[in-house]
């Protein structure tokens, strides 16, 4: 069966999840004189598809191939992706296709975002990561050497598209990275993904196994119903958590994988994020002993990183200088303060930083 999750933002739009959804991505894509489908090398095959599928439509195709993963997010490649569309002629009447994993969606969206002002966004999600995360909420953008994510653009797709079945060509060390995604809605807003994960790990990383589409389906709305509340983090001010609540985890996250140089996948950085931020928690008295241990059992259960680098502390702080949370010079974690109850953290001091970091080193 199919479920659709409705994003109530300035324009609204569905997130549908099932199996075998390209004739609705086709059916989306009608009415464009053209349509960029932005996709990396391991999805040449699946983009060539949909191509001819537009095409059949009377919508002609631009096939623009991207690096994989976060090496598509950079300043050059999305300046690449303005020269095709600029010598292809597109206008405002033609649109974007972003197919693939959550970089590459998050890099057409930036594409679709920047040119001629915002033309039409389409997302068809590959990966697990990609459907939980980046392909909801209207957040676009690249990275810098600085920093991931620091230039981008709010922008909303037409319609997000979850293909379950693309999730069976998906290696497991990339399903298991999604389920980070996953456990962190679990734990901020929707505790029952805890328990369906906890109840049976191996079918959370089985993409056949009917808890697979619940768990997506959960965590979209999870993902839904805050934006839907905060679009542009806007209600994310003084110890409010708004939007922010979905970077939980992040903050250390993004810096661990500046200084891997995105060798390490976004969820086994953002499972080290939220082991170490639920131990600040723990430090600062804000959440409870049994709720924060839960963190490293239920990410140990699916094979997920729960330690970093013991002498990694004073190059993830410099980073996390730079975090789009940070105020200023001070820092702000998004914190539990218990199951599905967020809260921010400002200005924690060093010393309680630096022995609630000894809990992830290794």
């Amino acid at each position: 069966m199919t479920a659709t999750v409705e994003v109530s933002a300035e324009r609204p739009y569905p997130v549908r999840i099932g199996h075998g959804l390209t004739d609705e991505v086709v059916a989306a894509v009608a009415g464009a004189e053209r349509a960029a489908i932005i996709h990396p090398e391991v999805c040449a095959g699946a983009a060539a598809e949909l191509g001819e599928r537009l095409r059949a439509t009377g919508v002609e195709p631009l096939l623009i191939m991207v690096p994989d993963a976060e090496r598509a997010k950079t300043a050059a490649v999305l300046a690449d992706c303005w020269t095709a569309l600029g010598r292809a002629g597109f206008t405002r009447s033609d649109l974007v296709v972003g197919l693939g994993g959550g970089a590459t969606t998050d890099l057409a969206g930036f594409v679709a975002a920047s040119w001629l002002r915002g033309v039409g966004l389409v997302t068809v999600s590959t990966t697990l990561l990609g459907m939980v995360d980046a392909a909801v909420g209207g957040k676009t953008g690249i990275n810098t050497a600085e920093g991931k994510n620091l230039v981008g653009a709010f922008w909303e797709p037409r319609a997000v598209f979850c293909d379950l079945d693309r999730l069976t060509t998906l290696p497991v060390a990339d399903l298991r990275s999604g389920l980070a995604e996953v456990v962190k809605c679990g734990f901020i807003a929707d505790p029952e993904i805890l328990d369906l994960i906890e109840a049976d790990p191996d079918a959370a990383l089985d993409p056949t196994a009917p808890v697979v589409a619940e768990l997506v389906r959960r965590s979209v709305a999870v993902k839904a119903a805050v934006v839907s509340a905060d679009l542009r983090e806007a209600t994310s001010t003084g110890s409010a958590v708004g939007r922010e609540l979905l970077n939980y985890g992040h903050t250390l996250g993004h810096a661990i994988e500046r200084r891997e140089g995105y060798r390490w996948r976004h969820g086994e950085a953002v499972s080290v994020g939220m082991v170490f931020v639920a131990e600040l928690a723990r430090r600062a008295g804000r959440l409870d002993d049994a709720t924060a241990d839960r963190h490293r059992a239920v990410l140990d259960r699916v094979g997920l990183p729960t330690g970093y680098a013991a002498d990694a502390f004073d190059d993830l702080l410099a980073t996390m200088a730079l975090d789009k949370k940070t105020r200023g010079s001070t820092l702000r974690f998004v914190v539990l303060e218990g199951l599905a109850r967020g809260a921010i953290l400002s200005g924690p001091s060093e010393d309680l930083l630096r022995s609630s970091y000894a809990a992830v080193a290794r």
